[in-house]
């Protein structure tokens, strides 16, 4: 598997080029001999890999969800969805709103 398999919508996080304080400091890292600055291909795959995973163990959950309340709207119950996983902070605020939307898809809501 490569970068080009994840998807285009999938978010890629990017670090602050200068930290503040008395003195500047660039935000980058060694990687393979060369220094990189955010997310590398390979983490964002990885990213994107748990996020795959999460969202197809949400699929139980949100119908499980949905028919504990049978009156709340499928967009109630995604955000329901949304709140308790964004309490265990398992992901980043740009890959929750990712994740809610692939839930959505394989739940065909």
């Amino acid at each position: 598997m490569t970068d080009a398999d994840v998807p285009a919508a999938f978010p890629r996080e990017t670090a602050p080029p200068v930290v503040s304080g008395a003195q500047p400091k660039v935000c980058a890292r060694l990687s393979n001999g060369v220094y990189v600055n955010g997310q590398s291909d390979d983490e964002r795959e990885e990213r994107w890999l748990l996020c795959e995973d999460l969202a197809n163990q949400l699929v139980r959950v949100a119908r499980n969800e949905a028919l504990a309340h049978p009156a709340q709207s499928p967009t109630q119950t995604l955000e329901r969805v949304r709140v308790s996983v964004a309490r265990k902070g398992w992901v980043s605020p740009d890959e929750l709103e990712w994740l809610i939307r692939r839930l959505n898809e394989l739940l065909g809501w």
